[in-house]
C-alpha cells in the first residue's frame, strides 16, 4: 500500500507504506540531505529513521535553522552525558536538554567537576563522535522503562518516569553506543554529524529546580554544525566577557549587588542612579507626548484583591507576602491592580476612552538564587508599565500606537529587534471566545503595521496573548523587553465598564505594555550593548577637566562651574598626577570628552576637547563645547 508525502515545494510523491524519513527525502533531493537532521510529519518533529505510514506533510529541520541546531546540540548533550559516565564512573545523570546557546546536562557525582576535567571529557566525545554510533529510538511501557533504569541505578530517570500524567502509558528511550536515555527526541540520525563542541562551564543545580532537593552539577556547552561556527561563537563569548554589566558597573562605578543586602537587590551608586534617572527623564517625557497620565500605586495591596486577579492562584509562587493588623497582604509583583481600582474610581463613559496609566512602577518577584544575574534578574525592580483601557473599536489604533513607540524608543537606543506572537498557555484563565478575539486584535495591528512576527505557541501571560520585542544588541544577542498584553479577563474580574453612546454599560479591553520592560535589565543591557561606552546624552558624566600643572586649577574651575551652569555633566580631575596617566584614567572612565587644561587653554580662555576615541578637536571658546554637548544631548547621540 503506498503513502502519498508532500514536500515543502509542495511536489506529492507516492511511496511504500514505511518508508523512512530519510529514504523520502533522499529520493525528494538526495542533495540538501546532509543538512537534515530530522523532519516533522503533519507538525511533529521525529527523527530520520521514523517510519511514515500515512499520508503527511514533510517538512525538513536543517542543521543551519535554530530547530536544527536544538537537535544537534541536544544530541551532543547526550554523548557528553556518555562520556561523563565513562570518564567519572559512579556519575548519575539527570536532564540535559538544548538552551538557546547551547545544552547542558546536570549530574550528580561525590567529587565537584572543574573545568580542567573538559579537556578529559572532550576527548572522549569526540571518540564516541568519530565512531558514528547511531541514535536508535525505542518505545518501551512505562514498567518496562522504569525497570530498565532500575537496573542501571539511574533513579532520577525512573523519577521522572513515575511523575508522567497517568493516562502516559509508554514513553521513548535512545541509545547510542551502549548509551541509554530517558528522552522524546528527534535526534541526529548518528554521532558522526557531531563536528564542532565546546565545553564551556560547570555550576551547581537543584534537581528539578527546587531548593529542597539534592544539589548536581550542570555542566554548559555549546556545538555548531561547523568548526568555523564554533570558533566565531567563541569569539562573541570573549568580547561579551569584556562588555559584562557586572564587570563594568563596577569598574564605572555605576552599581552593586551586596550579600549583606540580600541577594537580588541592586543597590545604585551616583553615577548608575544618574543614568538611570536621563532613561526614566526621557521616558516620562516620551510618555506625556502621547496622551499618558502618569499613577502611581502602593507597594502592598490585600491578598484578597490578588485572590479576585487570579494573581495568587496562577503567580503566589512568585511573590512575597507581609501581614499587617492580622491582614495578609501581597508584595505587588505587578502593577496592573493599582491601575484598575484607579479606572473603577467613578463612572466612565466612552468619550473618556482611550485611558492610558502609566507608572514607573517598583514590583518585588521571588526569583531562584541561582537565576539571579547581575541587572539583568533581579528580585526588586521597576517597570515603565502602563495599562490602557479602551473600546473594543479603539484596541487595533492603541496597539499600533505602542508598537510605533516600541520602534521609536529602540530607534533612540540604538536597537535591532524582532517580534513575537506568543499565544494561549495551558494554564490560563479567560474564555475561548475572549482569547480569540484578543489573539487576532494582536495579529491584525502587526499585519496593519507591516510588522514581521514568529508565533510562539503556548507562551502568553495566564490572562492573555502578548506580543514580545527582543531587541538585538552589538554582540546580536536579544533580550526580551517590551511587550504587549491583551486582557479580557481584568476587566471582567474587577467588573470595569464604561457607558457606550447607546447609553448601556459595555465592558473595557485592557492592554498591559511595557517599552523598555524593567529598568534595571535595560540598563545591564545598555551597559553591555556600549560596552559602558555611553552617548554623550546617556553618559552620567560627559566631560572630564584634566589639568596640567597645579596653576591651571583656578581657570579649571571657572570653566567647570560654567559647563555645570549650562547643564553639562562635568568632572574635575585636578590631582597633581602626570597628565598621560590622567587621560588614561578619563579613557578608562569611557567619558565623551577630556578638556586638557594648559598654558594656551588658559591664556586664550578656550577649552581643547579631546574625545574618548583620541580624536582632537581643537581649541574652541567654553560656548561653543557648550552648544557641542547640547546639540548632541538633543539628538540623542
Amino acid at each position: 500500500m503506498d503513502v502519498k508525502i508532500l514536500f515543502p515545494d509542495n511536489q506529492e510523491l507516492p511511496f511504500p507504506s514505511g518508508i523512512t524519513a530519510a529514504e523520502a527525502v533522499k529520493t525528494w533531493n538526495k542533495d540538501i540531505f546532509s543538512r537534515i537532521v530530522a523532519v516533522k510529519i503533519n507538525k511533529q518533529p521525529v527523527d530520520l529513521s521514523y517510519q511514515i505510514k500515512e499520508n503527511a506533510k514533510l517538512d525538513l529541520i536543517d542543521v543551519t535553522s535554530g530547530e536544527g541546531l536544538s537537535v544537534l546540540r541536544h544530541s551532543i548533550s547526550h554523548v557528553m552525558a556518555q562520556a561523563v559516565q565513562d570518564v567519572f564512573s559512579g556519575a548519575k545523570v539527570s536532564i540535559g536538554p538544548s538552551i538557546e546557546d547551547g545544552f547542558y546536562y546536570d549530574f550528580e557525582y561525590t567529587e565537584p567537576f572543574t573545568v580542567d576535567d573538559f579537556t578529559k571529557i572532550e576527548n572522549r566525545m569526540k571518540e564516541i563522535a568519530a565512531a558514528n554510533h547511531p541514535f536508535i529510538r525505542e518505545e518501551l511501557t512505562r514498567e518496562a522503562a522504569v525497570k530498565l533504569f532500575e537496573e542501571r541505578n539511574e533513579h532520577y530517570k525512573v523519577e521522572l518516569i513515575n511523575d508522567l500524567p497517568a493516562e502516559i502509558k509508554e514513553v521513548s528511550i535512545y541509545k547510542q553506543g551502549g548509551y541509554i536515555d530517558l528522552c522524546r527526541g528527534p535526534h541526529i540520525p548518528s554521532t558522526g554529524m557531531i563536528k564542532a563542541f565546546k565545553l564551556l562551564s560547570v555550576a551547581g543545580a537543584y534537581w528539578r529546580g527546587n531548593e529542597n532537593n539534592k544539589m548536581l552539577q550542570r555542566i554548559y556547552g555549546t556545538g555548531f554544525a561547523t568548526e568555523a561556527e564554533l570558533q566565531d561563537y567563541l569569539n562573541l563569548l570573549e568580547e561579551a566577557k569584556k562588555r559584562d554589566h557586572r564587570r563594568l558597573g563596577r569598574e564605572l562605578d555605576l552599581f552593586q549587588v551586596n550579600e549583606e543586602a540580600g541577594a537580588g537587590l541592586v543597590i545604585f551608586h551616583p553615577k548608575g542612579m544618574l543614568l538611570r534617572y536621563l532613561i526614566e527623564d526621557w521616558e516620562k517625557k516620551e510618555h506625556l507626548k502621547r496622551g499618558y497620565d502618569m499613577v502611581m500605586g502602593p507597594q502592598i495591596l490585600k491578598v484578597d484583591l490578588w485572590k479576585k486577579s487570579g494573581h495568587f492562584d496562577h503567580y503566589r509562587d512568585n511573590m512575597y507576602f507581609t501581614e499587617v493588623d492580622e491582614q495578609v497582604y501581597g508584595i505587588k509583583p505587578m502593577n496592573c491592580l493599582s491601575h484598575m481600582l484607579i479606572y473603577k474610581s467613578k463612572i466612565r463613559s466612552y468619550r473618556d476612552l482611550p485611558l492610558r496609566y502609566f507608572e514607573l512602577g517598583t514590583v518585588h518577584r521571588h526569583e531562584k538564587t541561582g537565576v539571579l544575574h547581575g541587572l539583568m534578574r533581579v528580585r526588586q525592580f521597576t517597570q515603565d508599565d502602563a495599562h490602557i483601557l479602551c473600546t473594543p473599536e479603539q484596541l487595533n489604533s492603541e496597539i499600533r500606537a505602542i508598537a510605533d513607540f516600541v520602534s521609536y524608543a529602540m530607534g533612540i537606543f540604538g536597537f535591532e529587534y524582532e517580534v513575537e506572537l506568543s499565544t494561549r498557555p495551558e494554564k490560563s484563565i479567560g474564555s475561548d471566545a475572549d482569547w480569540d478575539l484578543a489573539t487576532s486584535a494582536l495579529e491584525n495591528a502587526l499585519k496593519d503595521n507591516n510588522i514581521r512576527y514568529d508565533v510562539n505557541e503556548g507562551d502568553g501571560a495566564f490572562y492573555g496573548p502578548k506580543i514580545d520585542f527582543k531587541l538585538k544588541d552589538a554582540l546580536k544577542r536579544k533580550w526580551q523587553c517590551a511587550t504587549i498584553q491583551c486582557d479580557f479577563t481584568l476587566p471582567e474580574r474587577f467588573d470595569l465598564s464604561y457607558i457606550g453612546a447607546d447609553g448601556e454599560k459595555h465592558r473595557p479591553v485592557m492592554l498591559h505594555r511595557v517599552i523598555l520592560g524593567a529598568i534595571e535589565r535595560f540598563m545591564g543591557v545598555l551597559i553591555e550593548h556600549y560596552a559602558g561606552a555611553f552617548p554623550v546624552w546617556l553618559s552620567p558624566t560627559q566631560c572630564m577637566l584634566l589639568t596640567v600643572t597645579d596653576k591651571h586649577i583656578p581657570y579649571a574651575q571657572t570653566v567647570h562651574d560654567r559647563l555645570i551652569a549650562s547643564g553639562i555633566r562635568s568632572e574635575r580631575y585636578f590631582e597633581n598626577e602626570k597628565l598621560g596617566y590622567k587621560i588614561r584614567q578619563a579613557q578608562m572612565q569611557k567619558i565623551p570628552y577630556m578638556l586638557v587644561i594648559g598654558d594656551k587653554e588658559v591664556e586664550a580662555g578656550a577649552v581643547a576637547p579631546r574625545s574618548r576615541d583620541g580624536q582632537n578637536l581643537g581649541s574652541m571658546p567654553v560656548d561653543e563645547f557648550i552648544r557641542l554637548i547640547q546639540d548632541q544631548c538633543e539628538k540623542k547621540q
